[in-house]
């Protein structure tokens, strides 16, 4: 057996799997394509981390979306975090091209061109269903960790959620709760310290020139209602194919607190809702992040914490 055959042996038997999987590519030898020898991809190693690294160029995007086009026909819906815009064309059938035609015959896999079913969600003014939450929904301990505050202001926002719940007050924007904060200043001072104790006026200032650098970073616009369901992620269409939900971010490279705020809100809400249920053969959700280093690198430390547990 020379050392082609002993590799396609190598790479058939590795890629040999019970469980559902899906074809990635074809395995290469050097400059060599190598048809028919399958580079698979088990849905159940989904369940995981992952990390997708190369060079500019080298198909980092294009895999990424291979992979959302894969889960989706194996009914599995994924959310795409599309920060360049690079990611929209997987709603419509790719065209027929030469290139394109040669690169299966390669591979050994006839080219069908199909799109899969999308639905475009945005943070901003974007084009697509905006995603939106209230403050009462954040609670406390969550809003806190947004606004970077310290133990005493995180306190401080705790008690003030206890006094709006417990005085049907609704939280829905960063309007509601400046001027929640304003009210327990000024003239609500009195009321407020005879049930709930005293504030600090330099804390309260604090929190107050906190919540408005989140809106000058415009975190404000994700604020509001009607609110996002995270379960809306986890739809399949009437063929059974999984929901590929494109989040555009082509315009938050430079707001990073606004894709931070809703990072956290997101994660705590799957944490939250859906149940813990172990290593699944396929998974019920996928989440993509193309050129996370564009978002990660000024992400608050509350998401960066979130995201290593």
């Amino acid at each position: 057996m020379n050392k082609k055959e002993e590799f396609i042996e190598l790479i058939n038997k590795s890629y040999n799997f019970k469980k559902d999987s899906f074809i990635l590519g074809a395995a290469k030898l050097g400059d060599e394509v190598l048809t028919d020898t399958f580079v698979r991809l088990p849905l159940k190693t989904f369940n995981r981390h992952g990390l997708i690294a190369g060079a500019t160029g080298t198909g980092k995007t294009k895999t990424l979306q291979i992979m959302a086009e894969q889960l989706s026909a194996n009914g599995v819906p994924s959310l795409v975090m599309d920060i360049k815009g690079d990611l929209s064309g997987i709603a419509v059938p790719g065209n027929m091209h030469p290139k394109i035609i040669e690169r299966h015959d390669k591979i050994g896999l006839p080219y069908i061109p199909s799109g899969s079913p999308v639905e475009f969600l945005t943070l901003s003014d974007e084009k697509g269903a905006r995603l939106r939450a209230t403050v009462s929904e954040f609670g406390p301990i969550l809003f806190s960790k947004i606004l970077g505050l310290n133990d005493t202001q995180a306190g401080i926002i705790a008690v003030v959620f206890k006094y709006c719940d417990d005085n049907d007050i609704p939280l829905v924007d960063l309007k509601d709760i400046k001027k929640v904060l304003q009210y327990l200043s000024n003239d609500g001072k009195e009321e407020f310290v005879e049930t709930y104790g005293t504030m600090s006026s330099v804390s309260l200032g604090t929190i107050l020139r906190k919540i408005v650098e989140l809106e000058q970073q415009g975190a404000e616009i994700f604020f509001g209602e009607p609110s996002f369901d995270v379960n809306d992620l986890l739809r399949v269409d009437s063929e059974g194919q999984g929901i590929v939900s494109v989040l555009r971010l082509t315009d938050l490279q430079d707001r990073p607190k606004l894709f931070s705020t809703f990072m956290l809100q997101m994660l705590a809400e799957i944490y939250s809702i859906f149940p813990e249920e172990g290593d699944l053969d396929k998974p019920k959700l996928v989440i993509f992040i193309d050129e996370a280093h564009l978002v990660f690198e000024e992400a608050s430390d509350a998401l960066l914490d979130q995201i290593e547990v």
